[in-house]
């Protein structure tokens, strides 16, 4: 029923939009995106996705065993769920493609998105309170302490030696999560970095896009696309997250004095290439099958054969 509610909505606003004759104003924000721009942008997020596609290798590198290629895959393909389907249910395909491709228990791949997309809300939250707006110097600091606080502090919580098993089954479920998420933790060894290295990529792609559809400099930019990105990690997303991805950019523009009716319009364009962008690289990696754990603990075991037949 929830799903249904938001497509409809999702129709209803589009057929909204159409009859109101704002897709020429559409299109012709999209005109101002000369070649060169589209270029920078798009280089701008395949290199986000290399990033993030690191991030997950760095984690999952014994299961991965050097497979690289296989950690580009799961991205790409995550991420176009991810932007697709509504109230975040694409991120189901983030467990569920390690699992099938490296055979990794569904507990330890859930908990490590947990940990993923915490980083992300940090990382995103600590950039937010940096940059606010008139925001005292006193709760700027205090508020970026206590992030970083948090950030150092739970994953050391969660690795530390504890008894939730003998304290009841509910007790039992929540220290199974509570040592996964620990295990998942203590794995990547640059996730920090490949997160931070990602966000500024990512942000600085949509910057130099929003600016551009908007005619303005490259700080009005990074505040649309700050705001759009805080609104698009809420838990609950419509279609594609529409709506909440550009009512965040247009009200992050307005203290920059750009109009909201003219934020949502740029906002709405950016969305639309961003969403390109991810089903054109979800779409090149579903036509490249990886081969699942059996497979390759096969080609690994014929390889081993070949180069102990070549010594021989």
């Amino acid at each position: 029923m929830k799903r249904a509610i938001a497509i409809l909505l999702s129709l209803g606003l589009l057929g909204w939009f159409l009859a109101d004759a704002r897709w020429q104003t559409l299109g012709a924000a999209l005109g101002r995106l000369t070649p060169a721009i589209v270029a920078v942008a798009v280089a701008g997020f395949a290199a986000s996705y290399l990033l993030r596609a690191l991030r997950v290798y760095d984690e999952f590198r014994r299961d991965a065993a050097g497979r690289f290629g296989a950690c580009v895959r799961i991205v790409l393909m995550h991420n176009a769920m991810v932007n697709i389907v509504p109230f975040r249910g694409g991120e189901a395909a983030f467990p569920l493609l390690l699992q099938r491709t490296f055979g990794t228990p569904l507990p330890r791949a859930i908990a490590s998105l947990f940990w993923f997309r915490l980083q992300d809300a940090l990382v995103v939250g600590m950039v937010a309170v940096a940059v606010w707006p008139e925001l005292p110097l006193a709760l700027r600091i205090a508020g970026l302490v206590a992030l970083a606080v948090f950030a150092w502090g739970l994953p050391r919580w969660a690795r530390k030696p504890h008894d939730w098993a003998e304290r009841g089954a509910f007790a039992g479920k929540l220290a199974k999560l509570r040592n996964a998420f620990g295990e998942s933790t203590r794995h990547a060894r640059f996730g920090w970095l490949w997160t931070v290295s990602n966000w500024s990529v990512k942000l600085a792609a949509q910057a130099w896009l929003l600016a551009a559809l908007l005619s303005t400099g490259m700080p009005e930019g990074a505040a649309g696309a700050l705001g759009a990105e805080l609104a698009a990690i809420l838990p609950i997303q419509g279609v594609a997250g529409f709506g909440t991805y550009e009512a965040g950019a247009a009200a992050a523009l307005l203290p920059a004095g750009i109009a909201f009716g003219d934020g949502l319009q740029a906002a709405l364009a950016l969305h639309l290439f961003v969403i390109a962008c991810a089903l054109s690289a979800g779409a090149l990696a579903w036509l490249f099958p990886n081969a699942g754990p059996a497979s390759a603990a096969t080609t690994a075991q014929a390889h081993s054969s070949s180069e102990s037949a070549s010594r021989s």
